[in-house]
């Protein structure tokens, strides 16, 4: 259990190595769920080019949902969208940066699912068939006299080598549909890299203090998020073991032989105290249900402002410290310097 917890904390702490990985892997199931799904064409005018363009277009948004999904950031965008202004003002650009890199992650599976999907061609076969031109292949006499209607249907059969008697002719349909198929894939990479190496290559050019301050505040709403709740876990711990606690001390206040007991018992609770009150000191001040109610409702309803207070004991010392150095300075200044005190010692000599 605590092997399962060490990695836990690991990957909260390295949310963007895990998210990436997860991402990696989505990419991985994308290809390897491709070369186990059975294609079977349905072999129908009516249903090729659905099925075909379906099987190209579905399977990517489901891997984007489902980046999504897995995304934790999600929940902290929508959050921050939809959260009270209160005292700390909302930034449009933080946002924007939060669902571009959402965004970014959860595109790899669905690129790779398509490239895999366009590289095969076995889609484009089954959608394009019915719109080929069987003279191009050679002089096949199997289409005359036949009906627009019937010649859609025996067009549909090229995909399927169990309906298609013709096998020279549906080896040449199929090939050239699969160099169009191909040739569209690898255009389709080709644009997904010179999109990403523009991004990579202009991202430079603009200035980098918006893109720092951006990538630090969408740290920050994070990291703010996951203490909260660390925080909140703590102080509902340690009010509920002191909550018990102090449900037991006051039953054993009403057991007189149990009371005897315990004040006859060696006094050795000073690690227990300890315990209390490091207890006492995660609860922070909150001793109650409704004012732990009210701390959370006004931490959703108008979250505090991003400026932060000196305790009073630093400032009083930073004063201290302060007046010593002027006092020091102005003493050098007006010719004369604090007399610096001397230590006595004492020596003591042994006759043994």
């Amino acid at each position: 259990m605590d092997k399962f917890r060490m990695m836990f904390q690991f990957l909260q702490s390295n949310q963007e190595s895990f998210m990436n990985g997860i991402c990696g892997i989505m990419a991985l199931a994308s290809a390897q769920m491709y070369s186990v799904f059975e294609f079977n064409c349905p072999c129908m005018p009516e249903y090729n080019y659905s099925y075909g363009i379906g099987l190209l277009i579905i399977p990517p948004v489901w891997f984007f949902m489902l980046g999504f999904v897995l995304n934790n950031n999600v929940s902290v965008l929508a959050e921050e969208w939809k959260r009270p202004t209160g005292d700390r003002r909302k930034d449009s650009s933080i946002l924007r940066y939060m669902f571009c890199s959402v965004t970014q992650r959860s595109l790899i599976a669905p690129a790779v699912w398509v490239s895999v999907t366009l590289m095969d061609g076995k889609s484009f076969v089954c959608a394009y068939s019915i719109n080929l031109d069987i003279d191009t292949f050679g002089n096949y006499s199997i289409l005359r006299g036949l009906s627009e209607v019937e010649r859609m249907r025996v067009l549909a059969k090229i995909p399927c080598k169990e309906l298609f008697e013709h096998h020279e002719l549906r080896v040449a349909a199929s090939r050239y549909i699969k160099c169009i198929s191909q040739a569209c894939g690898w255009i389709f990479l080709l644009m997904m890299t010179f999109v990403a190496f523009l991004i990579r290559a202009i991202r430079p050019c603009f200035t980098q203090a918006a893109f720092l301050k951006t990538k630090y505040w969408s740290h920050y709403i994070d990291i703010e998020r996951k203490m909260f709740d660390e925080t909140c876990k703590e102080h509902a711990k340690s009010f509920a073991k002191i909550c018990i606690q102090q449900y037991f001390e006051g039953m054993s206040g009403e057991m007189p032989g149990f009371h005897r007991q315990r004040s006859c018992a060696n006094d050795s609770d000073d690690e227990d105290e300890d315990k209390k009150k490091s207890d006492e000191e995660k609860l922070l001040g909150i001793r109650a249900q409704d004012d732990m109610n009210k701390v959370l409702w006004n931490w959703h309803t108008c979250k505090p402002a991003l400026a932060l207070r000196k305790d009073q004991t630093d400032i009083e010392n930073n004063g201290t410290v302060n007046g010593e150095a002027n006092g020091t300075l102005n003493g050098f200044a007006n010719g004369h310097a604090h007399e610096v005190k001397k230590k006595e010692w004492a020596v003591y000599y042994s006759k043994v």
